[in-house]
């Protein structure tokens, strides 16, 4: 006999006691077209080979996007970039307009001043529930100093 779920009210006050990084995922459709979502479910997965795990929403645009590419990149949130992060949660028609970002020598799309660019190819996916996890194979990055921006009990803060 299988326990009952956990209410949905309580999940989530359960799990907004544990503070996450924000990160935006950023992919560029087949089409050319920029798609980007934001994402506190960044996991590191292995370190041989050097994956990590995100979780998408299957209702979210990024979901399909996501899959049918080869790549992606997760870029990792610095403090000052609360609103670029409500930006890309909320529903806007092109979250990228006036938002500063520049290609990688690949084509991937890299956020100006994020504290990290972590540059992913596909290598897995899980179905889980309403979302998919999404591994990526880690082929390359960079980092920048500066404070993160973190999420936690339902909303941004930032280290002390």
């Amino acid at each position: 006999m299988s326990a009952p779920d956990v209410d949905p009210a309580q999940f989530r006050q359960l799990l907004g006691r544990f503070a996450t990084g924000v990160t935006i995922l950023t992919v560029v459709t087949p089409g050319g077209r920029p798609i980007g979502m934001t994402a506190t479910s960044l996991s590191s997965v292995s370190l041989r080979p050097p994956l990590i795990s995100v979780s998408v929403d299957r209702e979210a645009d990024m979901h399909d996007a996501i899959l049918k590419v080869g790549e992606f990149v997760v870029n990792v949130l610095s403090s000052p970039q609360e609103t670029l992060a409500r930006r890309f949660a909320d529903e806007h028609d092109d979250r990228f307009d006036g938002v500063g970002y520049h290609l990688s020598p690949d084509g991937l799309i890299l956020l100006d001043g994020a504290l990290a660019h972590i540059e992913c190819h596909h290598h897995a996916q899980y179905q889980a529930g309403d979302h998919t996890i999404v591994v990526g194979k880690v082929v390359g990055g960079a980092t920048s100093d500066g404070r993160p921006l973190l999420y936690y009990r339902g909303g941004y803060a930032a280290l002390g």
